[in-house]
């Protein structure tokens, strides 16, 4: 029976945000603002890294890769979300749902890696600051970014064939996406295999990095604190803000969300964390790394003047 009623199952129905005319209209205007600062900034980011050659460094490469997953995240949800706010049927197709939920779920989990990839890069850089290059070399940068991409689609794949093959009661989403535990709520069956794997999963993907974060930075401000002068210990820590920045974001509502008990969890809080997720750190990601940042503001004005000099 659970097997018919997959197969017969051809579209999902997406509660959304809201049911009110006037809301989704103003919410469409809002994140429809949202989604172009956050396709323009991070599409900047890449560019000022890719053509300028004094950004060609293991910390702006890593930034590049964090800009090109926050895009790829907000597109698999975003532009479909802005779509629904002004449709009166919010139906996704069956094969459509599997997609979004395959790649936001491997995007978000490569974010999290490629944060504990960042944090051992600003470990290094600070407490090795002679032998970084040495330490992070191209091949090594590479190797971790592409690891990064591997694990995060890996546990999606995992997550994505166990969820999918759950047979499914109903088909009407309390959610604006097809996001995980919201369509773990439509199934038929005990599912208490599936939050094991949850919990399973987030150790994995959020808290193995936030432990690695944790450690680097550890190591990073006992080594600024045995710096000697006032100038250099603030160097030393500007170097390493807006990723901790980032960092905070990013663990504390993902810890918040899916590392807490399931009877604290509610349909409406996963929502507003999806929408932070979708949304608004995309959105800051490139704001924080480009206004907190001389060397991108160089990079950015540098640029200017040169697209001026050719009118």
């Amino acid at each position: 029976m659970g097997r018919e009623n997959q197969t017969w199952m051809s579209e999902f129905i997406l509660l959304g945000l809201s049911r009110c005319w006037n809301t989704q209209v103003s919410l469409f205007v809002l994140f429809l603002v949202m989604y172009l600062v956050t396709v323009l900034g991070n599409f900047l980011i890449i560019l000022l890294i890719r053509l300028d050659s004094r950004l060609h460094t293991p910390m702006y490469f890593f930034l590049s890769v964090l800009s090109f997953v926050d895009i790829c995240y907000t597109n698999s949800t975003v532009p479909q979300m802005l779509v629904h706010f002004l449709s009166a049927r919010k139906s996704i197709p069956f094969h459509s749902c599997v997609l979004q939920l395959f790649i936001s779920l491997a995007m978000g989990s490569s974010e999290f890696f490629l944060l504990g990839a960042m944090a051992y890069d600003r470990y290094v850089a600070v407490c090795h600051p002679l032998h970084y290059t040495a330490i992070m070399h191209g091949g090594l940068c590479l190797a971790l970014a592409t690891g990064c991409l591997g694990a995060g689609f890996m546990n999606s794949l995992v997550q994505a064939v166990i969820i999918f093959q759950l047979p499914l009661c109903h088909n009407v989403i309390n959610h604006f996406a097809c996001e995980m535990l919201a369509v773990l709520r439509l199934t038929c069956v005990d599912i208490s295999f599936n939050k094991v794997m949850v919990a399973i999963s987030g150790f994995l993907v959020i808290m193995l990095p936030c432990f690695l974060v944790l450690f680097s930075y550890a190591r990073i401000v006992a080594a600024i604190l045995h710096i000697r002068s006032a100038q250099g210990r603030c160097k030393a820590f500007e170097t390493c803000a807006s990723h901790l920045t980032v960092v905070s974001m990013c663990f504390g509502t993902a810890i918040f969300t899916y590392l807490r008990p399931s009877a604290g969890s509610s349909a409406e809080q996963e929502k507003m964390v999806a929408l932070f997720y979708a949304v608004v750190t995309p959105m800051l990601n490139p704001l924080i790394y480009s206004l907190r940042n001389k060397e991108v503001m160089s990079a950015l004005r540098r640029l200017l003047g040169k697209l001026s000099e050719k009118r």
